[in-house]
């Protein structure tokens, strides 16, 4: 279902590509677009009615769209290090592992897609890092590790959420 809000969720992909051009400007310009457009999106759909469970997908997959792309790019120029970029996405290998302990012991289709507190958090530090790292900003090695934490406090919420039967979706 296409909608407004979905259409911006959808919007961060194109500016994900603006990191293929080597040029600070471009690439905050688009960090920012895209956090205005994460912001906006939520909003416009509870506003106006129209959240659904598409767009409640589609929205933290633009978001890791976003961010794994400008990764990638930013790996391949050497501004970013394979362990710092692993780092930054550990939150989703968290997620994974949930997922996979969803689908194995056959909860996967009782949850109801919602966002988490740490997820929201993480997004938010890797937004703010790829600023930082688009200006040529180094990041000292504990930033990094924040992002294990934040992704450790994701999969422990996912999990109390879970034992509480409450839905969830990060």
């Amino acid at each position: 279902m296409l909608n407004l809000s979905n259409g911006l969720s959808f919007l961060r992909a194109p500016l994900a590509f603006l990191f293929l051009i080597d040029n600070a400007v471009f690439r905050v310009g688009a960090i920012f677009l895209a956090m205005l457009t994460d912001c906006i999106d939520g909003y416009l759909a509870r506003r106006n009615c129209s959240a659904s469970q598409f767009g409640a997908i589609l929205d933290p997959a633009m978001d890791k769209f976003f961010v794994f792309f400008a990764l990638g790019v930013l790996l391949v120029e050497g501004r970013v290090e394979v362990w710092e970029g692993c780092a930054m996405i550990s939150r989703d290998f968290f997620l994974l592992l949930f997922g996979i302990y969803l689908s194995l012991s056959g909860h996967w289709h009782a949850y109801a897609f919602r966002s988490v507190r740490w997820g929201k958090v993480t997004t938010a530090l890797q937004f703010f890092v790829l600023i930082g790292l688009s200006i040529h900003y180094t990041f000292p090695w504990y930033i990094y590790a924040v992002f294990i934490l934040f992704g450790l406090l994701a999969f422990i919420e996912l999990c109390q959420l879970k034992k509480n039967n409450t839905p969830v979706k990060n």
